[in-house]
């Protein structure tokens, strides 16, 4: 058996984990922990075309060879932010994986604010040696995140599976803890639509 399919075995059970029912998770007790401050929203990027990673000759400084959002994804990226919004819920900071389907995914949401990449949200999906190390440097930047900034980091389901245990479903966010006590811990679920 080939890597490639031997990786992608091994990542089933978190692909196809595909969350629980929209209503399941639209946690109102997540939005008052996020209006009050002092945690971080991990959003899983919008629906993308079909697919499953991305194509082997992908690149990141081309869109074209990735697998991006698609119009359902761009939709509901947008129905995101708006939620913000409609709760005068301002956003400090927004930082994403450096693929397009993540940085569309928090341009569309935050049209206002500027999306700044953070390696640490780049997805490990097709290289699954280097995810302890982001996790851990995800878990260190959720740690040095001051209390009184609210903050959306934008990435991938095996990120945030691997920080949190949870697998949440395109466009689902958790609300995490920030600061150097329980720094990735979930208090919340979040879902516009």
């Amino acid at each position: 058996m080939n890597r490639s399919r031997r990786r992608l075995l091994q990542l089933a059970p978190l692909l196809l984990a595909g969350g629980w029912p929209t209503g399941a998770r639209a946690d109102e007790a997540a939005w008052r922990t996020v209006a009050a401050g002092g945690c971080a929203i991990l959003l899983r990027h919008a629906r993308t075309t079909p697919g499953i990673g991305d194509a082997p000759e992908f690149r990141l400084d081309d869109c074209s060879t990735q697998r991006n959002l698609s119009d359902v994804g761009r939709a509901q990226s947008r129905r995101f932010g708006v939620e913000f919004d409609r709760r005068g819920i301002r956003i400090d900071e927004v930082r994403s994986s450096r693929w397009c389907r993540c940085l569309d995914t928090a341009r569309l949401a935050f049209p206002r604010r500027e999306v700044a990449p953070l390696a640490a949200l780049d997805s490990f999906f097709a290289d699954v040696s280097t995810g302890g190390a982001q996790t851990t440097a995800l878990r260190d930047y959720l740690g040095a995140l001051p209390a009184t900034r609210r903050a959306v980091l934008v990435t991938h389901m095996v990120n945030i599976t691997a920080l949190t245990g949870e697998s949440p479903a395109m466009g689902e966010a958790l609300v995490v803890r920030t600061g150097a006590a329980g720094a990735g811990d979930v208090l919340g679920w979040m879902r516009a639509d």
